[in-house]
């Protein structure tokens, strides 16, 4: 994790013809409002496995690295916290 932005517009992205079954896609435009601060990445997330032990390290691990990486998720409102400690405020 590099920065914090803000989403400025999402399209969603027609489907190509003649492949089934397609995953939706969405076109997604932001602009960035804050630099991190500190590493987040893999390495620093990866020995936070236990699913049931309430941690934001352990939803981040599950929802960015457990799946295909190129994806838009929700996220709990104690992950949302934890995240403001990594970014420096106002810098673009």
């Amino acid at each position: 994790m590099i920065a914090r932005c803000v989403v400025t517009s999402a399209e969603k992205v027609a489907k190509k013809r003649g492949i089934k079954p397609q995953t939706p896609r969405v076109s997604v435009r932001a602009r960035r409002v804050a630099l991190a601060k500190r590493s987040l990445g893999r390495s620093e997330l990866k020995t936070f496995r236990d699913w049931n032990d309430g941690q934001p390290q352990t939803e981040l691990n599950f929802k960015f690295y457990r799946q295909a990486t190129n994806k838009i998720v929700g996220i709990s409102d104690e992950v949302v916290a934890f995240l403001g400690e990594f970014f420096q405020p106002g810098t673009h």
